[in-house]
């Protein structure tokens, strides 16, 4: 057993949590002391696979921005995304979110134009049932003010390309797992992303396990394409991964993967996850601050409302 989950066997989970949560935040706040000292920085792009706790990061990053004395706006790139019937399609027909195309780089790139001129814009807000975008809040960039711009191509050059270099401070966001769950077995970066997936999936949008590993596939080679070719880019690297984490969402994700059926071709892939997570001890989530990048996935966070 590693020597995390040995320590939440023994009854030590509450200390592993907070000392977790305490690297989270000194990381967040070296981070944002660095962006501060660069007086020239107007856009901060934070990306990543996904899974990654991209949301929360900015969100916690903002904070930690604002105790720098700086006042920063969080704006997600999905709020840019074309209209519904102007979605590229992937090669099974389906509508492809994952390809910059997806992406209104003629507006993005409009408004991030005149913000660095001082200029106010009107944000776009995109309605995900309708498919469309709307009219959001009015923004400006004041001496003081940072922009957070959040997505998985955040760090792709054609999405910040009228941004001049001194102006832009890149961050990439993964969970990078080191934790043995034997002598034999580690846990993947991959799978610890998919099990925080398909439980946010079955929260936020009704899909079950099966559903989840089905589309995997094509996540994992969008990120391929259109993510892991960028992370050199960075200015910072976050490792949003947690100690303690697999003890958390094993009570969340087994119920889902016990679902799949014999008859699935998912099976397979859901009994693989199911053994790996026999070797991990439970943990309640009550021990899981309300601002965790773990609540991005499991809900009850600070940041839903």
């Amino acid at each position: 057993m590693d020597s995390f989950h040995a320590r939440i066997a023994q009854g030590k989970g509450l200390g592993l949590v907070l000392i977790s949560e305490a690297f989270h935040s000194q990381r967040l706040s070296r981070i944002a002391e660095e962006i501060a000292l660069r007086e020239r920085v107007k856009i901060v792009a934070i990306a990543g696979p996904s899974g990654s706790g991209k949301t929360t990061t900015a969100k916690r990053l903002k904070i930690q921005l604002q105790v720098c004395g700086l006042n920063p706006t969080v704006i997600s790139l999905d709020n840019y995304f074309v209209d519904r019937e102007k979605t590229p399609l992937d090669e099974h027909g389906n509508l492809d979110f994952e390809v910059l195309e997806a992406i209104d780089l003629d507006l993005l790139e409009k408004q991030l134009s005149e913000l660095l001129k001082g200029k106010e814009v009107r944000v776009p807000e995109f309605d995900f049932i309708k498919g469309e975008k709307f009219e959001g809040p009015t923004l400006r960039l004041a001496k003081n003010d940072v922009l957070i711009l959040e997505g998985i191509h955040g760090l792709n050059e054609k999405v910040t390309a009228v941004v001049p270099e001194e102006n832009k401070f890149g961050i990439f966001v993964s969970p990078l797992t080191g934790i043995n769950l034997d002598e034999h077995n580690r846990t993947s970066t991959t799978d610890n992303r998919l099990l925080r997936r398909m439980i946010r999936d079955n929260r936020t949008r009704g899909h079950s396990a099966e559903r989840t590993l089905d589309l995997w596939p094509s996540v994992i080679k969008g990120a391929k394409e259109y993510i892991f070719p960028y992370q050199s880019r960075a200015d910072a690297m976050f490792n949003s991964s947690l100690p303690y984490e697999l003890a958390i969402l094993k009570g969340y994700v087994q119920p889902l993967l016990q679902t799949v059926s014999e008859s699935s071709s998912m099976y397979g892939e859901a009994r693989r996850l199911l053994s790996m997570l026999k070797f991990v001890p439970p943990l309640s989530s009550e021990y899981v601050p309300s601002n965790s990048i773990l609540r991005e996935f499991i809900g009850g966070g600070c940041y839903e409302h």
